[in-house]
């Protein structure tokens, strides 16, 4: 026994040492191996960052930060991350830099430091191409505007009066929501916008000639990181070199403008408050914002939960059914909704049906709280129809066969026999139900509707304290989900025959 605790205390210790090991392999102090930093990209911005053919990262920032890299002698791991979480990342050092046609900016210069500028780019309005009343950027007025959050071009929109602004996670999707006709106008960087025109990727869109702003984007790291001057280094030689402008002619079929070698601002951080007093009131300029997204989030659920309920219930007793077809579809109905990310359910409906109707040449196009409501109602069905066959299924056979003995009919029997008492049993599960949908609220947040989480997430792109109203969403969920649990453990006890003896 001791030679076998002997041979384990050697095993685990040159494990141990393995490890250690390797972490000193990934230490260029130590092994004097080549630097690699971690890259944010959001590939999701033609033709600067996407997937190309064959599942690989394409475009323009990431043939100039291989540039930049082979200049200044470090390697690049990319790493994709949403737009809207790059800056947040790159606060928390989860990442070294971020190249994903970040525009230099006095607000995110305090939260980020940013290199020299590599790009000139500007704002341009896209509409569709039968708008005759959208010509410039004071005809935005009472308009419905599309933009990708956290952008400038989200910033920019905010300066309209009157505007219904809609925040996507993406510039494709505001953009195919333009194409959908469900809104008037996008606000986007101009390069990016006359891409997806140019490659046919969107048709019947155009664009307004006239750039509403002068930008330059800069590659982002985080404060006073030691990596800013390496990626300095290597851009000033891209840009020398003449490297830079070959891939710009391959992206842009045309000759780079001029770029200023200084940052167009002077940055400062400014002291600010403390750090426990500015969390403190960060937290309660928020709330207001925040609570109002509550609200959304209980509205989509409970209008949810009810239309499952009533469905479930009838998918669940057809589930039940002595005919195999009808008892074939529901199933059909169950796995297919189960078994496919709500996700993916949420984007079919509300992005992919319009699409499919539009190309038949039918107008037609969903309001987000409908489409919201029909995704969540149609994913939670097939959830509650397997509670209420579980339920159904739970109740004793000789209780039906005694109502049938009674001369009640099956329709009877399942109404004021069976359903009454499966229906105590299922609270349980329906309560977890509940509680998930609450939850599952979050994820549409992807077609713009300003629930809970998206009203966080708009806060964050504009204040840049992802932890601070993150952790204030968390405890809303919380709240919420603890008053729910309690009203169904409330419901339970009601309506159990033995608790009210």
């Amino acid at each position: 026994m001791r030679v076998l605790s002997w041979l384990r205390f050697v095993l685990v210790m040159g494990f141990c040492c393995l490890l250690l090991l390797g972490g000193y392999g990934f230490n260029d102090s130590v092994s004097g191996a080549v630097k690699t930093l971690k890259v944010a990209t959001e590939p999701a911005f033609p033709p600067f960052e996407f997937i190309g053919e064959g599942g690989q990262p394409q475009g323009f920032s990431y043939d100039l930060m291989r540039a930049i890299a082979k200049a200044a002698n470090f390697n690049v791991n990319f790493q994709s991350i949403p737009f809207d979480g790059i800056i947040p990342a790159l606060q928390a050092k989860t990442v070294d830099a971020a190249i994903s046609s970040i525009t230099i900016t006095e607000e995110r210069a305090k939260a980020v430091s940013f290199s020299r500028p590599y790009f000139k780019a500007g704002l341009a309005i896209a509409i569709r191409a039968d708008n005759q009343d959208i010509t410039n950027f004071a005809s935005l007025r009472n308009k419905r505007v599309a933009v990708q959050i956290g952008t400038t071009g989200a910033k920019k929109a905010q300066s309209v009066p009157g505007a219904q602004i809609r925040s996507f996670d993406s510039a494709p999707l505001a953009l195919q929501e333009l194409a959908n006709g469900n809104v008037d106008a996008v606000i986007n960087d101009a390069p990016v916008t006359l891409y997806a025109i140019n490659t046919g990727n969107l048709q019947g869109i155009k664009v307004v000639q006239e750039l509403l702003t002068q930008e330059y984007y800069g590659i982002a790291t985080g404060r006073n990181s030691p990596n800013l001057a390496l990626i300095n280094r290597g851009l000033t030689s891209v840009l020398k070199s003449g490297e830079y402008a070959q891939i710009y002619q391959k992206w842009f079929k045309a000759t780079p403008p001029d770029l200023p070698a200084k940052l167009p601002f002077t940055t400062d951080t400014g002291s600010g408050e403390s750090g426990l007093n500015n969390s403190v009131g960060v937290v309660l300029r928020s709330l207001p914002i925040l609570l109002q997204g509550a609200v959304v989030t209980l509205q989509l659920t409970i209008f949810s939960i009810v239309l499952g309920l009533v469905g479930g219930s009838l998918i669940g007793i057809i589930r039940l059914s002595h005919i195999k077809p009808i008892r074939w579809v529901a199933r059909a109905y169950i796995d297919f909704f189960r078994g496919t990310p709500l996700l993916v359910q949420i984007f079919m409906i509300y992005f992919g049906i319009p699409a499919i109707i539009q190309e038949l040449g039918l107008t037609f196009n969903f309001n987000r709280f409908a489409a919201a409501v029909i995704a969540l109602s149609l994913n939670c069905a097939a959830y509650i129809a397997e509670i209420v066959r579980a339920g159904i299924q739970s109740i004793e056979v000789g209780q039906s066969e005694a109502a049938q003995s009674l001369g009640l009919s099956s329709v009877q029997t399942m109404r004021y026999i069976i359903f009454p008492q499966a229906f105590r049993r299922m609270i349980p599960p329906l309560g977890n139900e509940f509680i998930s949908l609450l939850k599952d609220t979050s994820l549409v947040a992807v077609i713009g509707s300003e629930e809970l989480f998206r009203k966080g997430q708009l806060i964050v792109a504009d204040n840049y304290r992802p932890f601070e109203i993150y952790a204030a969403v968390a405890v809303i969920y919380l709240c919420l989900t603890l008053l729910s649990s309690q009203a169904f453990s409330k419901l339970e006890i009601w309506m159990s025959p033995a608790k009210k003896l």
